[in-house]
């Protein structure tokens, strides 16, 4: 049997099954094509102007790296006139973040690129590993997720930057969108959605330029193009929620390829409808919206890194069965059965006839007392689960003597996540 030929050059051999279309594509239009979208969605939202400052945040993860890769690309090829640097958070989680943190170093050389590392602990007096220890892995993804965003912000302040773009792809926005729809969050799936999110009340901005990337797309792309990024997944992120919303994505994309993008667009499409006094901005046309709460920026709970280029066969397989079972698709309808069809909405009975609507609430973003970050509260949330930390944090050290110690000196231990019940 022939080789199978390129679809779109016509002249290479077929090495690549594109997990969005499930094109047959050679090596170089591969990589071609999935520049050429992020061109495309890039100047379809008018996401960057000539000479403006970008800091991108970068985990180590594959998606900032092939972000940071793609901008550096495109960057050259079409003469944006963007001043790039690579922008990182040290959650000071050890045996995860230590070690991503040395493929951002190695990223900043490879691409030629100025990098800015920012910490917890100097910005806020905690590490990860110790707000685990205080608070269990129960939620410590919240605390995560709000230090980091404010973290972003704080460092490209930092740098005098006012534009910061994440890694934050197709997947993970389908993920946002069932989560949302799983707490009836409307304000969040607003933000969500959006390409671009921005405040009157803050001079710094974000955007998703890999906002309609798939992630197998991305992991091919980092394959092929033998970028150097960090593989292992976040100790503490199998707790998060989610982590059941991505399974069930999943779940989907195996069935049918097209329902990543199919969420996706759907979550526009119900973000358009919320309305302008809960979203605090007209959504009717696409562009950008107010933040302050959405969900993620990679990292911890963004699956990043956890399929490496060695899959790539595996994932083929999986996308062809996917293409077998949408065939198999059928449409069930009931015929001769009067009274039971819930579509007739003329003739439906009211339902808690009694029930007060629901009470939207608006939302109006403003800065935190404490701090002056953004918030649509008085007090920010991370200087309220800040308070709540340092309220248990115990003043005490224990000097411990270590006789097995080759200097014999005297180890200082801190008991952070000690809870003493003194009176």
């Amino acid at each position: 049997m022939a080789p199978t030929a390129c679809q779109l050059c016509r002249a290479s051999r077929a090495l690549i099954l594109r997990p969005k279309n499930h094109q047959k594509l050679c090596k170089a239009c591969f990589l071609l094509a999935f520049e050429t979208e992020i061109h495309n969605t890039i100047t379809t939202h008018s996401l960057f102007s000539p000479g403006e400052r970008i800091a991108i945040g970068a985990s180590g993860g594959k998606d900032s790296t092939v972000l940071a890769s793609v901008l550096k690309t495109l960057n050259e090829r079409h003469s944006y006139g963007l001043d790039l640097t690579l922008l990182s958070i040290d959650e000071g989680i050890r045996g995860y973040r230590d070690d991503s943190l040395d493929t951002v170093k190695r990223n900043a050389l490879q691409y030629n690129m100025p990098l800015t590392i920012v910490g917890y602990a100097e910005l806020y007096g905690w590490t990860m590993d110790q707000v685990v220890a205080q608070v269990g892995k129960k939620g410590n993804c919240t605390y995560c997720g709000v230090f980091r965003r404010q973290a972003l912000d704080r460092g490209a302040a930092k740098l005098g930057i006012r534009h910061v773009v994440t890694g934050h792809n197709a997947d993970d926005v389908a993920e946002t969108v069932l989560m949302n729809l799983l707490r009836g969050d409307l304000p969040r799936l607003a933000r969500a959605t959006s390409i671009v999110t921005e405040s009157a009340a803050s001079d710094i901005k974000r955007s998703k330029p890999l906002k309609y990337a798939y992630e197998k797309e991305i992991v091919l792309y980092a394959h092929h193009r033998s970028l150097d990024y960090f593989t292992t997944e976040c100790i503490y992120s199998p707790e998060a929620f989610r982590g059941s919303a991505r399974t069930l994505i999943k779940s989907l994309e195996r069935v049918r390829p097209s329902a990543i993008l199919d969420v996706v667009r759907s979550g526009e499409d119900m973000a358009r409808l919320v309305p302008v006094e809960v979203s605090g901005r007209d959504l009717s046309k696409d562009g950008a919206i107010e933040y302050g709460n959405e969900e993620g920026t990679g990292g911890c709970g963004s699956a990043n890194g956890r399929e490496s280029g060695g899959e790539m066969m595996e994932m083929e397989t999986q996308l062809v069965a996917g293409e077998e079972a949408d065939g198999r698709e059928v449409e069930v309808t009931l015929a001769g059965v009067k009274g039971q069809r819930h579509d007739r909405i003329g003739n439906a009975a009211p339902v808690n006839k009694g029930r007060k609507p629901r009470k939207l609430h608006t939302q109006h973003m403003g800065q935190c007392v404490r701090c002056g970050y953004l918030s649509s509260q008085e007090i920010c949330k991370a200087c309220m689960l800040l308070e709540g930390l340092n309220k248990n944090r115990p003043k005490m050290n224990i000097q411990v003597e270590d006789a097995e110690e080759d200097s014999g000196a005297a180890l200082t231990r801190r008991t952070e996540g000690l809870q003493l019940g003194l009176r």
